[in-house]
């Protein structure tokens, strides 16, 4: 039986942010007990480094390894609250160097790709997140969160960008009305948790049934999973220009 493969991505320090707290998140993402006890193994986690040339110098390998579902996480440095990225443009900045000091090329991502990509699971992403503050957004900016989103909704499968705000500094006053009562960082991770299992829903769903040995895949193609092109086309409409 093949079970549900869930990438779960971050990113290291870039100008600014000298520590990131999306690779901290992410790391206990995907060491979460109750994530891994419930899908019945370790998701794949990357930590990309800041800069341009690791879309498709590590991104696009891990892509390449056909994962059923993406949980990716980002800082904003101006955000204060969790923003669930609904969709990423195909637009780039030449303003803000990456970690390297290297600018992006084009002021467009993909010449031959769509204005923008957006992601079928946003709305139902959001639903968990709300008990953390999450908010819904239709902007992943211009930098390498959107860069790396854009890319990743190419490829078809349920995907997410969260962004997140700096950690709070205890000896500054807090901009947010809303006040959590758990440590942010616990709090995220659970609520992280709730948003990977609903992104992998249609995995686990296509697994029981054919370790139930009613689809008609389930005789000798137990490894289909998510990435037979029917099944894949149906859990996201990602790839549908705006």
């Amino acid at each position: 039986m093949r079970l549900p493969r869930l990438l779960v991505t971050g990113f290291g320090p870039f100008p600014g942010m000298p520590i990131n707290p999306s690779a901290t998140l992410a790391r206990r993402i995907a060491a979460s007990p109750r994530l891994r006890r419930t899908i019945g193994t370790a998701p794949t986690l990357l930590i990309l480094k800041t800069s341009y040339a690791a879309i498709p110098e590590a991104l696009e390998p891990a892509l390449a390894q056909r994962p059923d579902a993406v949980l990716m996480i980002g800082v904003a440095r101006r955000a204060t609250r969790i923003r669930v990225e609904s969709r990423a443009s195909n637009r780039a900045s030449r303003l803000f160097p990456d970690a390297s000091g290297a600018v992006a090329r084009d002021l467009t991502l993909d010449r031959g790709g769509p204005s923008g990509r957006r992601s079928a699971e946003a709305t139902r992403i959001l639903v968990p997140l709300r008990t953390v503050g999450a908010i819904a957004s239709r902007d992943a900016g211009r930098y390498l969160c959107n860069a790396s989103y854009y890319r990743v909704l190419a490829e078809g499968c349920p995907a997410i960008f969260l962004h997140i705000p700096p950690l709070p500094d205890p000896s500054r006053p807090r901009r947010s009305r809303w006040r959590p009562r758990r440590r942010p960082l616990d709090a995220w991770t659970d609520a992280f948790v709730d948003a990977a299992l609903i992104l992998l829903a249609p995995a686990r769903r296509l697994t029981a049934h054919l370790e139930k040995g009613r689809g008609p895949y389930a005789a000798g193609r137990t490894s289909l999973g998510m990435n037979a092109p029917s099944v894949r086309a149906a859990a996201s409409n990602a790839n549908n220009p705006m």
